[in-house]
């Protein structure tokens, strides 16, 4: 009996080199090896306190019933009046739809959206996982190099080069993963503007605007959404509850819709997974007190103090960082200078200094073979020996 048939869908979809380096490390990790993880884009701070503490409260035995498919109502409102506070922007919580994680923002949005065939443009390099949604719906992905001097980001002359008669949307993320830059706030409102004068629609991923640095002028980061403008009728903002407040695990995200998406989104939803996490809806409102706020602020601050340590640590081995960050959790490294690809230089380092990084491959094709990705989202202490042993790595290959 031949075995069972596998959908050319799947077929399709690459592997997602993060995790692959992190089987690789648990195996290190099993064996006996001391591997630190800078591989994965996940916090060590965990979720703020006041989270865990009404989670607990939650496990009394209480019924936890299903919830509406878009969240529940006082979650939309909260979350309305955090991007109203934090970035700049009037949302109408009945646009808000609760997720999953973002992850099932992007599966909603590309349900929605995404015909077989139509095209899609995003930047190279990106988040993988946002092409790969995209292609299993069917979209035709055009990945669009972009450059140092452009700060690894889309432009709106990019996006103007790249259309095409099929061309239906663009996905953006800013910052960026995984090279933690975003797009200067005025280029991206703009960049927003011309897609939707072309009849197109704009997919913005904001998931780490909460750990992004203040603009050039100060101003505190800004939501796409915080300038009026038409192309909001034309723009899905999404966000999640992962980075920010450290509650990767708890698979709790969002996407702000146009008022036309809404209805479909929810469908979508009910049919799809039905709602997101009750426990983790109901124990997220307490993210928005004042307290956990300090919280996740003061974590903000620490982690700019350890990217200030990555960044002079990188420039003491000499491992160049073409565009230095200024959100995230990420730096995007140059490895062309040590003689090694960017998969070997991974598994090189990990083999023989138990550092996991992420190879380029992961993010598109332009710089996938001379490029690693860092996450400085481990403890200060982890990345300072991370750094010692990839310095010793580094000076002991040949040349």
């Amino acid at each position: 009996m031949s075995g069972m048939k596998i959908s050319r869908r799947a077929q399709r979809v690459a592997p997602f080199y993060a995790m692959e380096f992190a089987k690789k490390a648990g195996a290190l990790d099993a064996a006996g090896h001391d591997v630190i993880r800078l591989n994965i884009g996940e916090p060590d701070f965990g979720a703020p306190p006041a989270f865990l503490a009404a989670a607990r409260e939650l496990t009394d035995g209480r019924p936890l019933a299903y919830t509406d498919a878009l969240g529940t109502a006082a979650l939309r409102e909260a979350i309305a009046g955090f991007y109203s506070t934090h970035f700049g922007a009037e949302v109408d919580p009945g646009q808000v739809a609760v997720t999953s994680g973002a992850s099932a923002a992007l599966l909603l949005t590309c349900a929605a959206l995404i015909d077989p065939g139509d095209g899609v443009i995003i930047g190279d390099p990106s988040y993988p996982c946002n092409r790969q949604f995209a292609e299993s719906f069917g979209a035709d992905v055009s990945l669009v190099p972009t450059t140092p001097a452009g700060r690894f980001q889309l432009t709106g002359e990019l996006v103007d080069d790249a259309w095409t008669a099929n061309t239906r949307g663009v996905i953006v993320a800013s910052p960026s993963n995984p090279t933690g830059t975003s797009v200067p706030y005025a280029d991206l409102v703009d960049l927003c503007g011309r897609v939707s004068a072309r009849g197109g629609w704009n997919l913005v991923d904001e998931i780490y605007l909460g750990l992004a640095d203040p603009g050039p002028d100060g101003h505190p980061p800004r939501s796409v959404l915080a300038t009026p403008g038409s192309f909001h009728a034309d723009t899905v903002v999404i966000n999640s509850f992962s980075k920010y407040f450290g509650m990767t695990g708890w698979r709790l995200g969002w996407a702000i819709l146009p008022p036309d998406l809404v209805e479909v989104a929810e469908r979508l939803a009910q049919n799809f997974y039905v709602c997101p996490p009750t426990p983790a809806q109901l124990a997220a409102l307490s993210c928005f007190t004042p307290e956990s706020l300090a919280v996740t602020e003061d974590r903000r601050r620490e982690l700019r103090n350890r990217r200030r340590l990555v960044l002079d640590g990188l420039t003491r081995i000499g491992l160049p960082v073409p565009v230095e960050p200024d959100g995230a959790f990420y730096v995007y490294v140059d490895v062309s200078g040590s003689g090694l690809g960017s998969a070997e230089f991974c598994d090189q380092a990990l083999a023989r200094a138990h550092v996991a990084l992420t190879p380029g491959m992961d993010f598109g094709v332009a710089t996938a073979d001379d490029h690693i990705r860092l996450s400085y989202a481990a403890s200060t202490a982890e990345l300072a020996e991370a750094l010692d042993r990839l310095e010793g790595f580094v000076a002991g290959l040949p040349g």
